[in-house]
């Protein structure tokens, strides 16, 4: 009951400000009924469960500029959300700030072949951006599980990964420009069809990753790429991390283009086996299982002379969607087979640590008592890894979050490698960052957004 009159007092204070946002954005775009909010207010983990004064959904650059001069005014926090695809609760608001969606920004401008561009909205989908970029022979570059809903402005925001980084590098890679909107409404635009462009600081390259907490991104201009065109697919079974390394080195070596390299366990296998009832991908069990794409020649010829190295292997021509599954449906997988949201840690370590960090890992894990059930997954080639946590309840959460990035911090490694820090991990930031560089991000937020109302529980406070 307290929470559902805290709520009220918050809908209730903010009423004059919701008034005014109606007339900029219209009535039917600012959101107060409990039933509308909740998908808003809830991640895609289900941990992350909050509360919004409202949301509010402008329609161009001009609304989300005039919505945010007057929160600023009003002295109101704002969250900003893309797709709500996130799993750090970073998008989440928590303690009645409005939350400003940017799915209707969700024009596709135009594709340039020639400058190989795209021009769009931050609410344009993953999945659209790469429908727009091959009717024009191209790509883009950054692909994740979570195409279909993941949005520019938000993968933007967090410097989102997925499973071509091997090849492609992470967003910040793909940005050319942006559109976004500062906490006061001012717009700021660096928008130029350049491949150099060295005048002055990297803005765009400073707002991919800041989590909505400098500016909303409005539009982007990103880099567009060449698809291989052919594409071989295999899944490799493989004793250990180290041969799944050495392999990768073996294929660039004789001329493949890796075009994406993920990590998988045995347990992983047989859990998405389990909850999808597919067959078993290889005729022997291996601890670990490799998929691996790589254009530019064939792979059977590079795994048949590598027998100290692969135990057994399967290989189809790209897409091969079949042996893709056994990846993608990970993350369904462990949702569903979870009692309690699975506690999801997206970590890095130096490629070369990656084996010691792992049995490392399972070592500490195995000394619990109860030991968690964990299954991790990962990209391979960046030495970044998902540890998944199973059944976890919420009094052990913050005791195995510790445990799990403590372990990184030793082996020299990231706590977020592609999904932000969110309000998962804004604890253990120190674990990544010296007090110099919080404190130079300090500064930085506090020049753009001085009162610190765009989304202030994240990142360093």
């Amino acid at each position: 009951m307290a929470a559902v009159e805290s709520r009220d007092n918050q809908v209730v204070a903010a009423a004059p400000l919701l008034a005014e946002l109606a007339d900029i954005v219209g009535a039917a775009h600012v959101l107060s009924d409990p039933d509308l909010v909740a998908g808003y207010v809830t991640d895609w983990t289900g941990q992350w469960r909050g509360a919004a004064a409202a949301v509010v959904r402008p329609g161009d650059a001009d609304e989300v500029a005039a919505v945010l001069a007057a929160c600023h005014r009003a002295g109101w926090p704002v969250v900003p959300q893309g797709g709500n695809t996130g799993l750090v609760g970073g998008s989440i608001p928590m303690e009645g700030e409005i939350l400003l969606s940017t799915t209707r920004l969700d024009q596709v401008e135009t594709v340039d072949p020639v400058g190989r561009t795209i021009a769009a909205g931050a609410g344009v989908t993953v999945a659209r951006a790469q429908a727009a970029a091959r009717a024009h022979g191209l790509d883009f570059g950054v692909d994740l599980a979570s195409r279909e809903s993941a949005t520019l402005g938000g993968i933007v925001a967090t410097n989102a990964g997925g499973i071509r980084v091997v090849k492609h590098g992470d967003t910040r890679r793909q940005v050319v420009g942006v559109e976004a909107v500062l906490a006061d409404g001012r717009v700021l635009t660096r928008w130029k069809h350049l491949a150099k462009d060295n005048v002055g600081y990297d803005l765009p390259g400073l707002l991919t990753g800041s989590e909505g907490t400098l500016a909303v991104i409005t539009r982007v201009l990103m880099r567009l790429v060449v698809p291989a065109t052919e594409t071989q697919v295999a899944l490799v079974g493989v004793l250990d991390v180290g041969s799944a390394l050495t392999l990768l080195d073996r294929l660039e070596r004789a001329g493949r283009t890796l075009e994406a390299a993920e990590l998988m366990t045995a347990d992983g296998i047989a859990l998405v086996r389990a909850v999808h009832g597919l067959r078993a991908p290889l005729s022997e069990d291996t601890e670990f299982v490799l998929l691996v794409e790589v254009s530019g020649g064939t792979l059977a010829e590079v795994l048949a002379e590598a027998p100290d190295l692969v135990i057994d292997a399967v290989v189809e021509p790209g897409p091969a969607r079949r042996l893709w599954e056994y990846r993608e449906a990970h993350t369904e997988s462990i949702s569903a087979e979870s009692a309690t949201p699975p506690l999801k840690l997206d970590i890095s370590t130096p490629v070369g640590e990656l084996a010691s960090f792992l049995l490392g890992l399972d070592a500490d894990l195995a000394a619990l008592d109860p030991a968690p059930r964990a299954i991790t997954f990962g990209h391979l080639g960046e030495g970044n890894m998902h540890v998944n946590l199973l059944d976890v309840p919420d009094d052990r959460r913050e005791e195995l979050t510790d445990l799990v990035l403590a372990r990184v911090a030793a082996h020299g490694g990231s706590i977020s490698a592609e999904h932000g820090v969110g309000r998962a991990k804004a604890q253990w930031i120190g674990l990544s960052r010296t007090e110099i560089d919080i404190d130079v991000m300090r500064s930085v937020r506090a020049a753009l957004d001085p009162a610190k109302l765009l989304n202030p529980a994240i990142l360093p406070s």
